[in-house]
């Protein structure tokens, strides 16, 4: 079978087989190593030209600005991911900090050259971060410490040293991970020894589970080719991947006049790579009677909240720990109640019909969690109010079925040539309520620096049952002039967003956000924030830049229009009474007399129709008529009229309750 031109699961990684352990509250944790290698040679320490004179145009050299991108990283770990490690290691400095282990001539207890481990790799402290943090923004210190040395650097040894950091410090972490920060697209071209021993390490880097990244930076007017010599050394995230294409990395570059430019390309791409995705469920997907695979699923979409790990109690000598304990009491008694006295009881005809847990268990019982597809319908035939929930990623794993890959690969394709969608039975876990949902194929989605926002993959979209679906209100739309409509879609052109597309990742939650920045200012002692950053407020400024003109505009179109209606609608002055006064610029100022529809059509030409009324007991709209139209219509169905008003609508709708 055909394999996709790209598949990636660098975006969909699989953390969820990472080591799990459950804090004191209760709470499963997972744990992710990341370790730096930043490349300090004189090249890297060089900022980029400038194509403009733009006093925004780059001045970080590519070094410093993969250390404020590993600020930053450590900064967003330290929140959403606690108890991740990170470490910074720099190869090609002058001085050199690594103690203990062998270097490669054999000799115990010498520093390795030219590394020097900025940040041990561990769970990063507000010391770190600060430490960090003055680094990027002291350029003394930085120049004091950023010297590339005179001699080569071997790249055999500084795998070496990452393999020593991550066998001493996260040695039973299942996700371990090196970040190559560098220029230098074949650092070993002369030394054929010096290459084969830098490939022999990246084997015992991924012998030892160790994923190697790579984060090329590449110059105005000349690119980085992979293939001299990282091409050797990068090894797949898990052997079960080797049957699988891999996509190469665009080698990142900074020729915008734009400042941060290099860090924004640096951090976007980083992102990509370290963005924990855990996976939902892991299921089989039944093709046909006995030909299944194995594919894992995920939620790409979730509101964030602040996570509570525990609750403080304040009211005692001194702030403590609160442990919870829930107890169920009997309502009358207020006596405890123990679990075996509780029956589960369903209320019929007034009676309580008891089950017995193992009833209980069978009436959930829809069959074992699996994906079935059921048959194949085309796209159109979807329509776009059918996704009432949130859908689910799924994306093929070998770890159950050797070979999902390749016939997840080919059913992929063959939806997206076909324009056909499946028809699946969705059983995601035990006891869960069988769902048929849609599997709609997916294709990949690509940044703006090359880098993969989304993989290739099928979405499980739950259909609507006939429960689900309500019937629209019935509406009286007047449809405005074509002259309003073509301005409106000319101020709705100007406020579309750039590209058309809308990235929900660029609005963080303000008061979550506002959260963190309130931990992270107390715990690197910074001083307080006056207010939050909202970027979810609309850009006035902007908007009335592009979007004012034509909406003043329109409003004027609305006035003169309204004007014109109004001039035409003028009703005709009858009788003695004095008509009432009309201006050009100003509109009828008489008193109006509240009259509802049915009245008014009752006075003037006898009963309500039947259809009339009919629409006002659907609306439940019978008691704004009158007394007098009522009785006119009750006349005309020979129904009783005494009684006050509301036994008057109390008939009406025992009339139309009984056709």
């Amino acid at each position: 079978m055909a394999e996709p031109d790209k598949w990636n699961s660098e975006s969909i990684d699989d953390e969820e087989d990472d080591e799990e352990e459950v804090d004191e509250t209760g709470y499963k944790t997972t744990k992710d190593a990341i370790l730096f290698a930043i490349d300090v040679s004189t090249s890297m320490l060089t900022a980029p030209p400038s194509p403009s004179n733009d006093k925004q145009g780059d001045s970080d050299s590519p070094t410093l600005a993969a250390l404020k991108c590993a600020y930053h990283l450590m900064q967003q770990r330290i929140i959403s991911h606690p108890n991740d490690m990170l470490g910074i290691l720099l190869f090609g400095t002058e001085k050199s900090k690594f103690e203990g282990g062998e270097d490669d001539s054999g000799k115990p207890g010498l520093e390795h050259p030219h590394c020097y481990l900025l940040t041990d790799l561990d769970i990063p402290s507000a010391e770190d971060v600060k430490c960090l943090k003055s680094l990027a923004e002291d350029e003394d210190k930085f120049q004091r410490l950023m010297v590339p040395s005179k001699e080569l650097v071997s790249m055999a040894n500084v795998l070496f040293c990452a393999n020593q950091i991550f066998a001493k410090k996260a040695s039973n972490f299942t996700s371990r991970r090196l970040f190559i920060v560098t220029d230098n697209e074949n650092p070993h071209a002369q030394d054929k020894s010096l290459r084969s021993a830098s490939v022999v390490r990246a084997k015992d880097l991924y012998d030892l589970g160790v994923t190697i990244e790579l984060f090329p930076i590449s110059r105005p007017g000349k690119g980085f080719d992979r293939a001299k010599f990282y091409d050797d050394i990068i090894y797949r995230s898990s052997p079960a991947e080797l049957d699988e294409p891999i996509s190469t990395a665009a080698a990142i570059t900074s020729t915008t006049g734009n400042g941060i430019s290099l860090l924004n390309s640096l951090l976007s791409s980083i992102n990509s790579k370290a963005v924990a995705r855990r996976a939902l469920f892991n299921l089989p997907l039944e093709i046909g009677p006995g030909f299944k695979i194995s594919v894992k699923g995920y939620i790409f979409f979730k509101r964030q909240e602040p996570a509570r790990s525990c609750y403080v109690w304040l009211n005692g000598e001194r702030a403590q720990i609160a442990k919870g304990i829930t107890m169920q009491m009997s309502e009358d008694t207020a006596r405890h109640v123990e679990k075996s006295e509780i029956t589960k009881a369903y209320k019929f005809g007034g009676e309580q019909v008891a089950f017995t847990p193992e009833e209980v268990k069978d009436l959930r019982y829809f069959g074992d969690p699996v994906i079935r597809i059921i048959g194949f319908k085309p796209l159109s035939m979807l329509p776009i109010w059918a996704s009432l929930k949130q859908s689910t990623f799924i994306y093929p794993t070998e770890e159950d079925v050797i070979g999902s890959t390749r016939v997840f690969s080919a059913l992929h394709q063959k939806l997206l040539k076909d324009e056909k969608m499946g028809i699946v039975w969705f059983v995601a876990r035990k006891n869960a309520a069988p769902v048929i949902a849609a599997m709609i194929p997916g294709t990949e989605r690509l940044g703006e620096h090359k880098e993969q926002v989304m993989p290739p993959g099928m979405w499980l979209v739950p259909l609507p049952y006939a429960d689900d679906i309500r019937r629209n209100p019935e509406t009286t739309m007047v449809m405005s002039p074509d002259s309003l409509i073509d301005k409106m879609r000319v101020v709705v052109q100007q406020l579309q967003l750039p590209k058309g597309q809308y990235n929900p990742e660029k609005y963080p939650n303000p008061a979550l956000q506002w959260h963190y920045r309130i931990l992270q200012a107390m715990a690197l002692e910074e001083d307080l924030p006056e207010k939050p950053e909202d970027k979810t407020i609309p850009k006035y400024r902007q908007i009335h830049k592009r979007a004012g003109e034509y909406v003043l505009e329109w409003g004027r179109e609305l006035e003169e229009l309204f004007l014109t209606w109004q001039k035409q609608n003028r009703p005709l002055a009858t009788g003695s009474k004095r008509a009432a006064n009309y201006d050009d610029n100003r509109s009828l100022t008489t008193k109006r007399t509240k009259t509802t529809p049915g009245a008014a059509s009752a006075s003037s030409s006898g009963p309500l129709s039947d259809d009339i009324m009919r629409v006002h007991w659907e609306k439940n709209t019978i008691n704004t008529l009158t007394i007098p139209t009522l009785k006119n219509w009750m006349e005309s169905k020979n129904l009783t009229i005494g009684g006050k008003k509301p036994a008057l609508v109390e008939r009406i709708e025992e009339y139309f309750e009984t056709k």
